[in-house]
């Protein structure tokens, strides 16, 4: 059974998230994040997800249940929203990574499930969980933890892996100041991917052992985990050996897009002739909730004003009708009109750019409507003064913003 940890903000979005939760954010033209980590587990052969959810949940919610219901009790599936509900006491919500699992216990016991594998939900990344399955089985270990390779420099905030020649951990750190080196690498340190497998019954007993220690956070990384590595066996799973690749992609991808220059960035890396992440690989589908749609229009053809796309990807529902993209993502139903400028942006669904418009470096929320004539982009100063700016120069636009220029 895959259990998929989906209940945090992730503050680091900004306004992003003010309305859904990270795991619910669209990617790459039609996707949602958590629809990476639920597609590598359907991928992989696990036919039986539960996924936690409690901040602001409504969006995600209601895009599992249309996106992930064709799941069937009697093929021996199963697919289960599990919000925090004070199941475990009327005050506890989850408090944890690891509370999440141990107040769903019941619910994951009543599959009988022999491993249980705990994901994120906030991560883009394709990996086939069987064969991390298979080398914990053949090694014996109490617990696997798929980790991936980071510059020591990167590796402060996340989970790091002190291991032995035999990728036995000998030492988990959370967000360590001096992030221990990866043997013979000495720039590099091992870090947690938040994806790990143990026998169920196993899981089950650390669970309630921590659940009644008063002193424990209830997370995985900062009680669970560390426990486990110091009283029991716990192995290192590297990404690579896992890792789903196309013929189009040169090396193992997995990115926390957690972010606004990091979201970003990874939606316009996929804009490039051979992007690092490969959407088009049908061996490894990437499945979601697809809208009904009618196809992309592009429309109008004078000078000056000629629909027209370059380097970009653009969603069922779009009209670019008389405006120009460069190197940018339009997700369902954008309009962009007469005049317009797109470069270097992410525009999410049904957003509408203003006739003349210039946009430059931008991801604009949902339903944005962007007035005419309206130029972002282009001017730091004032765009920090209207919108949120990051270190990076890319601006978030939503629409309390858009709402204020005209207070």
């Amino acid at each position: 059974m895959a259990f998929v940890l989906a209940g945090g903000r992730g503050s680091r979005l900004q306004e992003l998230t003010d309305r859904r939760v990270k795991p619910a954010v669209f990617f790459g033209g039609k996707s949602r994040i958590i629809d990476f980590a639920l597609s590598n587990a359907l991928n992989s052969g696990i036919r039986r997800i539960g996924v936690a959810t409690q901040y602001k949940a409504h969006s995600l919610i209601r895009h599992l249940t249309r996106g992930w219901s064709f799941l069937r009790a009697e093929r021996n599936e199963s697919f289960d929203i599990l919000p925090a509900s004070q199941r475990v006491s009327e005050e506890a919500w989850y408090r944890g990574t690891a509370d999440a699992v141990f107040q769903n216990i019941d619910i994951v016991e009543s599959y009988s499930p022999r491993y249980v594998v705990v994901l994120a939900g906030d991560h883009v990344y394709k990996m086939d969980y069987e064969l991390m399955l298979q080398q914990h089985v053949e090694s014996g270990a109490q617990v696997t933890i798929g980790c991936l390779e980071v510059p020591r420099a990167e590796a402060t905030g996340f989970g790091v892996m002190h291991v032995d020649e035999h990728d036995t951990i000998i030492d988990f750190v959370e967000k360590p100041a001096d992030p221990p080196a990866v043997p013979g690498k000495p720039d590099l340190a091992l870090a947690s991917m938040g994806i790990y497998v143990f026998d169920t019954a196993f899981l089950f007993e650390q669970l309630r052992r921590d659940a009644a220690n008063p002193g424990s956070c209830r997370d995985f990384g900062k009680d669970l985990i560390p426990y486990i590595v110091k009283h029991g066996k716990a192995v290192a799973h590297r990404f690579p050996a896992s890792c789903v690749r196309s013929s189009q992609e040169a090396e193992a991808y997995w990115r926390d897009v957690g972010t606004v220059d990091a979201y970003w960035e990874a939606n316009i890396d996929l804009t490039g002739v051979l992007p690092p992440l490969d959407l088009y690989d049908r061996d490894w589908p990437i499945w979601t909730y697809s809208e009904l749609t009618p196809p992309a229009k592009f429309v109008h053809d004078e000078d000056g004003r000629r629909g027209g796309a370059t380097a970009s990807l653009v969603s069922g529902g779009c009209i670019v009708s008389g405006s120009t993209l460069w190197r940018s993502l339009l997700f369902t139903g954008v309009v962009t009109h007469s005049y317009a400028s797109v470069r270097e942006s992410v525009v999410l669904p049904y957003a509408d750019v203003g006739r003349g418009a210039r946009l430059a470096r931008c991801v604009v929320d949902r339903g944005v409507r962007i007035p005419p004539g309206l130029v972002i982009g282009e001017d730091p100063e004032l765009d920090a003064q209207r919108f949120r700016r990051t270190a990076q120069g890319v601006c978030l636009v939503t629409q309390p913003m858009i709402d204020r220029l005209a207070a």
